[in-house]
């Protein structure tokens, strides 16, 4: 008896701690337990840095964890880690800090932060990647507040796996006590799907310049909008000490809505946007800064210490979930003349008491003079992570789109799906025999290119969704796609420019004389390039190998206007305007400028849209003498391939990426597999994925960042999920990599029917699990009861047939004086988790040789004489 009582216990304890493992909602946070860092005993807040709301609710407590500044403009900061893994949403904030002590926070959200200390002077940096501001509190400001049903998105695929905490501390005399500070921000967060997803649009002038003692002076941004509905409900403005009011507005057919207005000497939080705004497709949004220059003896620019100046329009949004993009900025002026309509509201500085402004600034007057190399840098700190392009773009070697058997691959571009379109020339080949000494076509008679030479690939996976251009081009060049999907050509064997449509068989405009070169508005010689502007729709033609201008034309195909000359060698070096085959083009809205890549001057030149006067050239040694091709990702990224090096010349042939507003390079790649050895072209998405086409080797390669590339292969259960993850662009928006939209959505609506699931099913089973012992125990007391009044009295001995002596037997274990746990859970220690090996992607990309049947290791074109530049 006493040996069955004992089995009963070792049962109902098994039981119990089986129950035990379903744990509560917050054992999904053991990913952040393993990490969190502990508070100081001085901080007031919770400690218990996650705190359950319910079965989808969370909070996250994220504060200082007990420091000390020891000087007055210290800016300190931490991060913590998303306590899960997949998707949730930040839907309210609630501010841990005392207006004595903090001058202001910040939050923001990103993958990668700049350090892995407790804390640490963000003077090291916020984020290693790009950043979302996603939360401001300063003294005497009120607090941001999320409309119902608006949240940010975080984690999951798309979203920042780390908050960053940045705390001002202005004046340090309130820390004489010597105590330790622990300010932050407690969020609410859920995993329950938002309908409508938050965001962050700056405007934010990058050209302005304040002259010394100049009373008033205006630094106006503008940007048409071109994306799904979105709704404002927040607004924060930012400058340095030169900075009077700062006020935006949404233009709609020529009426002023304003936004918000507000002094930059005030706390420089989110304030509510009094009366809600709506934007929608292309209304105007617009924004100016008023500074004065009075008190400086030199002129002021933009930049980031305390200096300089800085005009900042933030903006809150919220979209529906669908049409989502959590950034987006506009740093150009698309329509100066515009500003004369301007508010009369906007000229008139906010007055400022003279201690608000000193508080809010949080330092005392003399320490202007001990100190100044401290004051003001919040905008640094601030903007250095929108400004802060630094990651490295490396080939997606799981990519199949480099073994596609392909033509020359003369041009490459991205259409509004994001798809990516590609232009080859099929069986025909430009070498030495394809032009006369007049650049007149010799190979007529060879016909036009009997293949589809358009062909649209889904980008993730190469797959050919359709194919066009049959029978209707001889020497494909140029591609690009406008923003209405048409696709712009060029063929410099026919010397002509085409419009076509995305589903039409033949083209919709046609611009040239086929197979006739010239030089006057009607003819071209070998046009290489077409841009469209997607404001004005104004048509900017590149032309070519043997004129050496840009011409642009109506969007009706009329002739505008057209600059740009040959270099003169005997001078040496190209002066601006000159051109050596202008051999691409990228067009930069946010600028309002054209650049080209000059092929054989080895450079870039960039010019004003709308009167073709010179801005800049962009050159590098690392260029080498020819530089083929140039692209520009809205927000600041220039992506360009050089050629290959002349004989006894080192830069190698590799691609390029730029901050277009300095011009320095941040980045340069080359193929993992396999080798340039003539990229032709080169085109680029707002979220760094690039793609390079080569038109000697046959080639497509495509590249990433590294901040996607290391996610690109999970493994979980035996499954091995090949997929890129996606982040959000450094500055800008971001256009998602997505050729099948729905997917994502079914994706996440998937995971959140799984998740509601797994929660009925976990509460039945922890139910059944919990009444499973009592019945157990019941249904043995029971069996023993009966027992005792059937077996007693007769031999004083239980006898038990071979089959319930088994049954026992079985239940006491081998030893039979108790249960086996080890064989218990024998059944239980088989699990494994097995993947599969990468798929292999290597091949040769050539086409095989007819005459011998082996493959051709290389493509061969006989060279052209060495005066004379690479054709193609």
């Amino acid at each position: 008896m006493a040996g069955l009582v004992n089995n009963l216990l070792i049962l109902f304890l098994v039981f119990q701690n089986i129950c035990l493992g379903f744990r509560s909602p917050l054992s999904v946070f053991k990913r952040y337990k393993d990490t969190a860092r502990p508070f100081s005993s001085e901080c007031l807040g919770s400690d218990q840095p996650v705190i359950s709301l319910g079965l989808s609710d969370f909070a996250l407590d994220i504060r200082m964890p007990g420091v000390m500044p020891k000087q007055s403009d210290t800016y300190l900061c931490m991060s913590v880690p998303l306590p899960v893994d997949d998707e949730a949403y930040v839907v309210d904030f609630k501010p841990h800090a005392s207006m004595d002590t903090v001058h202001h926070m910040l939050l923001f959200g990103c993958n990668e932060p700049s350090s892995t200390e407790n804390y640490w002077d963000c003077d090291e940096g916020t984020c290693k990647d790009k950043s979302n501001i996603l939360y401001a509190w300063a003294r005497n400001a009120p607090p941001t507040r999320l409309p119902k049903g608006v949240g940010f998105r975080v984690g999951g695929e798309t979203g920042g796996r780390f908050f960053v905490l940045q705390v001002h501390y202005g004046d340090i005399s309130a820390f004489r006590d010597k105590h330790k500070d622990c300010s932050g921000v407690t969020l609410h967060l859920t995993h329950q799907k938002q309908p409508l997803i938050a965001g962050m649009y700056l405007m934010m002038s990058v050209n302005t310049v304040i002259p010394p003692g100049e009373k008033v002076v205006d630094a106006d941004i503008a940007c048409h909008y071109k994306r799904f509905p979105m709704h404002l409900f927040a607004y924060r403005v930012h400058t340095h000490r030169l900075g009077k009011v700062v006020s935006g507005y949404r233009v709609r057919n020529g009426q002023w809505t304003l936004i918000g207005r507000q002094s930059p000497q005030l706390p420089q939080a989110f304030y509510p946007v009094e009366h809600p705004v709506d934007v929608s497709y292309d209304d105007i949004l617009a924004a100016r800064c008023v500074f004065s220059g009075e008190g400086r003896t030199t002129e002021t620019h933009i930049g980031g210490t305390a200096d300089d100046e800085m005009c900042n329009f933030y903006i809150m949004y919220y979209m529906e979930a669908k049409h989502a993009v959590s950034y987006m900025t506009c740093t150009q002026n698309a329509n100066p003349e515009m500003f004369r309509n301007i508010p009369q509201e906007a000229n008139i500085p906010i007055p400022v008491k003279s201690d608000m402004l000193k508080m809010t600034h949080g330092h005392h007057e003399e320490t202007k003079d001990t100190d100044k190399s401290s004051l003001l840098q919040q905008a640094k700190k601030e903007e250095e992570e929108i400004l802060d392009q630094d990651f490295h773009i490396e080939e997606a070697v799981e990519w199949p789109g480099l073994d596609l058997r392909l033509g020359q691959v003369s041009g490459l571009a991205l259409d509004p799906e994001n798809n990516l379109v590609l232009f080859h020339r099929g069986d025909h080949v430009w070498d030495e025999n394809s032009f006369d000494s007049k650049f007149v076509y010799q190979q007529r008679g060879l016909g036009p290119i009997e293949q589809n030479t358009i062909l649209v690939l889904n980008p993730s996976n190469a797959k050919l969704l359709r194919s066009m251009g049959k029978s209707l081009f001889y020497l494909p060049h140029g591609l690009s796609i406008d923003k209405n999907g048409n696709y712009w050509v060029t063929d410099v064997a026919l010397h002509q420019v085409f419009k076509l449509g995305a589903d039409d068989k033949e083209p919709l405009l046609i611009l040239g004389v086929a197979l006739q070169p010239g030089s006057d508005k009607n003819h071209f010689c070998q046009p290489t390039d077409v841009a469209v502007d997607p404001i004005t729709g104004s048509i900017y033609v590149s032309d070519g190998y043997c004129n050496s201008r840009i011409i642009q034309f109506s969007p009706n195909g009329l002739y505008v206007n057209q600059w740009g000359e040959g270099t003169e060698t005997s001078l040496g070096r190209a002066r601006p305007g000159q051109f050596h085959i202008p051999h691409s083009l990228a067009l930069i809205p946010d600028f309002s400028q054209l650049c080209v890549a000059d092929r054989e001057n080895g450079r870039i030149q960039c010019f004003r849209l709308e009167t073709g006067e010179f801005v800049r050239e962009i050159k590098h040694k690392s260029f080498g003498r020819e530089l083929f091709a140039v692209s520009y990702v809205p927000g600041g990224l220039l992506f360009a391939v050089n050629g290959m090096p002349y004989p006894g010349e080192a830069e190698p042939v590799q691609g390029f990426v730029m901050n277009f507003s300095t011009g320095e390079i941040i980045d340069t790649f080359i193929p993992l597999r396999k080798s340039f050895e003539m990229p032709h072209d080169v085109v680029a998405s707002e979220d760094k994925t690039v793609f390079v086409g080569d038109v000697h080797a046959r080639a497509v390669w495509k590249f990433a960042s590294t901040e996607k590339m290391e996610h690109r292969s999970v493994k979980k259960a035996g499954i091995e999920v090949q997929e890129i993850k996606e982040s959000e662009t450094i500055v800008g928006a971001r256009l998602k990599n997505n050729p099948e939209p729905t997917d994502p959505l079914k994706k996440q609506e998937k995971q959140h029917l799984v998740r509601q699931a797994s929660t009925g099913v976990s509460f039945v089973l922890i139910t059944t699990l919990l009444i499973i012992p009592v019945v157990v125990l019941l249904a043995i007391l029971v069996f023993i009861r009966w027992r005792k009044t059937t077996v007693y009295g007769a031999d004083g001995e239980h006898k038990l047939d071979s089959s319930s002596g088994r049954n026992l037997g079985r239940l006491r274990g081998k030893g039979g004086g108790g249960l086996n746990l080890g064989n218990f859970f024998a059944s239980h220690k088989g699990y494994s988790r097995k993947g599969f090996d990468r798929l292999s992607t290597e091949g040769s990309d050539q086409e095989k040789d007819e005459d011998d049947g082996t493959d051709s290791e290389e493509e061969c074109s006989a060279p052209p004489p060495p005066p004379a530049p690479s054709s193609s």
